[in-house]
């Protein structure tokens, strides 16, 4: 939880506690004649053979940062530990925030965040449905009403012209998630927030290193959300941060975080603040993994765009391939995934499991992506529950499925297609592959059909 101002990205670099090499990824030869023959799924060769460049990268100087740790003995922040407020610091400098909590998870990030907020039983909170399930997990774990509000299908983001509409008095907080490291509409949705008096949490967990306007996203609302777990683009296994700009609010999310201790000023301490809380700490080792990777992030964030970019310069050249659009207001994304709307008509009616199962046959790993999270059995569960029962009045909980309907959203469920960040970290010719791949099995869609 610590004050600093805006730091360069140099500076940020030099900052690290160690340092490490950027591991580089060799040119693959382009497979122009397996490209031009049949589907692999039709008895052709595979556009690709090789795996896409691993993930996590690891490095000397990630192996020296945790023996360092070991060697030292205090492992945590609890017992004498100093890593993880080191991190905390060089995090917040990094972003421009002026405070910063690690934490477990993301998930923890933002539980820490609607407590701090005080978000409880009786409360709704708008979200989108096309998040990961923690985005709605963490609501319902408050017994708050999750509220959700449609997606815009053009950039996989929630629809910011909706929100305004889903806010009623019980409405106390608005949850934006910047999916798959692109930005939410956030001029509008801090707009909304602004005129009704309600705080913003950015779930950024996506979303590291993507800028706004210039500006760092996870700083312009209430609090912003982070997770450094395995598949993220900056990752210690498991681990988050929540960042703001209020000092009393910081020191909530802190006690919150570490079962409502205040931040020691000297000794052991047990003085506390607030009125519940949890154990959601981070330890040392995954600090320590944090810091070590910071030479690499940067490096690795200017990869990913460019290829990303040239990608969906291929892709949008294929009737049928909608690649997800950045917002104009969007001045950095982080490319955790790549996605595109897939629509069958321009595949002579080929499912989309199908180009999915023909796609990962040509060595081009891909998925569909979320689900309609709106419409997942279990919430219905928790609403016929006694707690839900107590605290919310029946027409509300019977009118919420046909309040929360998303059909954008449950389109866009449909017709997703995701590659992974790592894809994106290799040779140019990477991705001319994955074009190749996609232009061959819509050549052959037809007869994929019949197969």
């Amino acid at each position: 939880m610590k004050t600093a101002a805006v730091v360069s990205r140099r500076r940020f670099i030099q900052s690290a506690a160690t340092a490490g090499a950027v591991m580089g990824v060799s040119a693959r030869p382009v497979m122009f004649a397996a490209e031009a023959g049949k589907p692999a799924r039709l008895g052709g060769a595979a556009v690709r053979r090789e795996p896409f460049p691993a993930w996590p990268v690891t490095a000397a100087n990630d192996e020296q940062a945790l023996l360092e740790v070991l060697r030292s003995r205090k492992w945590t922040r609890s017992y004498g530990g100093q890593m993880t407020e080191r991190f905390e610091e060089i995090y917040a400098q990094y972003t421009g925030a002026k405070h910063c909590v690690a934490v477990a998870n993301g998930t923890s990030a933002l539980f820490a965040s609607l407590a701090a907020l005080e978000v409880g039983p009786g409360d709704e909170v708008i979200l989108p449905p096309y998040t990961f399930v923690a985005t709605l997990n963490v609501v319902m774990l408050q017994y708050a009403l999750p509220i959700f509000v449609d997606t815009d299908p053009d950039t996989f983001q929630i629809d910011a012209r909706k929100i305004e509409g889903a806010i009623t008095d019980r409405t106390t907080a608005i949850m934006p998630v910047h999916i798959g490291g692109g930005v939410a509409d956030l001029d509008s949705i801090l707009a909304a927030a602004k005129t009704r008096k309600l705080p913003v949490i950015e779930d950024a967990c996506q979303a590291h290193l993507a800028e706004w306007r210039g500006r760092k996203v996870g700083t312009l609302g209430d609090t912003g959300c982070f997770s450094f777990q395995a598949s993220k683009n900056w990752n210690c296994a498991e681990g988050g941060a929540v960042l703001c700009n209020d000092e009393r609010l910081a020191h909530k999310i802190y006690a919150f975080h570490t079962n409502c201790r205040a931040r020691k000023v000297s000794g052991y301490n047990f003085s506390y603040l607030g009125s519940r809380g949890a154990n959601l700490r981070l330890t040392d080792f995954q600090a320590a993994l944090l810091l070590s990777q910071m030479q690499r992030v940067e490096e690795q964030a200017r990869r990913r765009d460019e290829n990303a970019q040239y990608l969906a310069g291929l892709l949008r050249q294929i009737p049928g391939i909608q690649p997800a659009k950045t917002h104009e207001d969007c001045t950095r994304n982080a490319w955790h995934l790549f996605m595109f709307r897939y629509q069958a008509e321009r595949f002579a009616g080929l499912p989309r499991a199908r180009f999915l199962d023909a796609l990962g046959a040509e060595g081009i790993p891909c998925s569909g992506g979320y689900s309609p999270l709106n419409k997942e059995p279990f919430i219905k569960a928790a609403l016929e529950s006694r707690a839900y029962q107590r605290l919310y009045p029946p027409e509300t909980l019977k009118n919420w499925a046909e309040r929360t309907q998303c059909p954008m959203n449950d389109r866009l469920c449909r017709e997703a297609v995701w590659f992974t960040q790592n894809m994106l970290l290799g040779p140019r010719s990477d991705m001319d592959q994955i074009a190749d791949a996609i232009r061959k099995i819509q050549r052959y869609a037809a007869e994929l059909a019949k197969a």
